[in-house]
């Protein structure tokens, strides 16, 4: 019995290795998938968003404080009712935030509707930005 045991965990350590084994390091893969917040200035956090919703605009200007200001038309696509959450995320030039993130608002666009909505970041470091639309929740 005793060695039916020894070699059932001689067995099990072959096989099993020793652990905690690594091989090396690893790149990531689809690093480029799905980053459309690193190209677009305008993205649709769902997918039933992309038949609902567009925009037909959007322009930047820089205020006299060197604060970035941000007006997107919002178009409503579809013949219901919709009920968007819609934010802002302002980025530095090389792409990243500037800890500058508007909260999400609720936009309610009736049928075929446009609406305008206004972002301004809080310094000026903003260069770049992302508006953001997702479904209401």
């Amino acid at each position: 019995m005793k060695t039916s045991l020894a070699s059932a965990l001689i067995l099990l350590t072959l096989l099993g290795g020793s652990g905690c084994r690594t091989e090396g390091a690893f790149k990531p893969i689809n690093t480029t998938r799905y980053d459309f917040e690193n190209e677009s200035s305008f993205v649709l956090m769902d997918r039933s968003m992309q038949r609902s919703v567009t925009v037909s605009g959007l322009q930047e200007t820089v205020g006299d404080d060197g604060r970035l200001e941000v007006v997107a038309n919002v178009r409503n696509r579809v013949n219901r009712r919709l009920h968007v959450q819609i934010g802002c995320v302002f980025k530095n030039e090389a792409g990243f935030s500037t800890s500058d993130e508007t909260p999400w608002q609720t936009l309610i666009l009736t049928e075929a509707e446009q609406k305008s909505i206004r972002f301004v970041s809080m310094n000026d470091k903003a260069k770049r930005y992302t508006i953001r639309v997702r479904q209401a929740r």
